[in-house]
């Protein structure tokens, strides 16, 4: 089975080993229950943005089309304070990328809700419920373009805010989170997919 992994920092596991971020243990996880996954092919940047992520999926040479898709895209836009509208047309566009890469089967798609950076200590100086408030605007966008496309959004915003009181979900850089934390991610994604139709075709 081929797995692409769209995104930016969280997607690549910014300050952790590249076993610890999520689409590498959603790989272990999955290869625990029987499937026979390859290793992820991950286009993701630490910085990127949804128009980042588009330039650069057009600029990779990535196959016609894989058997999972995940995609997790959109705090560099709320950080940078970029419109809410952009991302919106943005992440439509990216999710049907998704799909494509999918071959159009939606059940191979999964997207992860942007998680609360305001929560970790790198965000100890600014507003933490400003940056709450507009990550959520974000993530309820995405999940509506989800929804209107039948596609299963992961809410992971939630648990991330743990990390307000637990320092063992951050890497040591005090941004991105723990290699704890993404397995909390991989947990959340591959049930999704073992619960899912997949299952009996890939088991």
């Amino acid at each position: 089975m081929t797995y692409l992994a769209l995104g930016d920092s969280y997607t690549i596991g910014e300050a952790v080993h590249l076993s610890e971020a999520f689409p590498s243990q959603l790989v272990q996880l999955l290869r625990q229950q029987g499937w026979a996954v390859a290793a992820p092919e991950i286009v993701a940047t630490t910085g990127w943005t949804t128009d980042e992520l588009m330039a650069a999926i057009q600029a990779h040479h990535l196959l016609p089309r894989y058997d999972l898709v995940t995609l997790l895209i959109g705090v560099n836009n709320q950080y940078r304070g970029w419109p809410l509208a952009n991302y919106k047309t943005d992440f439509a566009e990216l999710l049907q990328q998704a799909i494509q890469f999918a071959g159009g089967n939606k059940d191979a798609v999964v997207v992860l809700s942007i998680p609360d950076w305001g929560a970790t200590p790198f965000a100890k100086d600014r507003n933490r419920e400003q940056i709450a408030q507009e990550i959520d605007l974000f993530n309820n966008a995405a999940n509506e373009i989800c929804d209107h496309q039948k596609i299963v959004f992961v809410d992971i915003t939630v648990g991330s805010r743990a990390a307000l009181n637990d320092s063992t979900l951050v890497a040591a850089d005090g941004l991105h989170p723990s290699g704890r934390e993404y397995k909390k991610w991989a947990e959340a994604v591959a049930q999704v997919y073992l619960e899912s139709p997949l299952q009996e075709k890939y088991k």
